[in-house]
């Protein structure tokens, strides 16, 4: 499924809304809240992003901004697989949202191949 630009902006800001309800769940002591820090921060950091990547003013920049997304989106999702693996959270929880950064991931690598691509 191609996705164009609006389509990506809004899929990337509630994969940020769903990271913040997520680390509302998570245990108010030190793990929870160091771990929901760099998760928070990664995983709103994805749709902010993308949204300065759109407004590139060249290629390179596009590309760069890009790559930064694919970095945070791969982040989350390390952060995510602790929680389920620390058993932190039932990793139910955790499936969909796993599932929707890796797909955020994959979209963002294509697009960064395709802009490498394009003359």
């Amino acid at each position: 499924m191609k996705m164009n630009r609006d389509e990506m902006k809004k899929r990337t800001k509630e994969f940020a809304k769903r990271v913040v309800r997520l680390c509302r769940k998570l245990p108010d002591n030190r793990e929870g809240r160091l771990i929901g820090n760099q998760i928070f921060r990664s995983g709103t950091s994805v749709g902010a992003n993308y949204r300065a990547a759109c407004r590139a003013r060249s290629k390179a920049e596009f590309i760069s901004k890009l790559a930064i997304v694919e970095e945070e989106a791969d982040e989350t999702l390390f952060w995510l697989e602790l929680i389920g693996e620390m058993e932190i959270l039932d990793k139910k929880l955790l499936h969909s949202l796993m599932q929707e950064s890796d797909e955020i991931i994959a979209i963002i690598v294509s697009s960064i191949k395709t802009s490498r691509q394009a003359k």
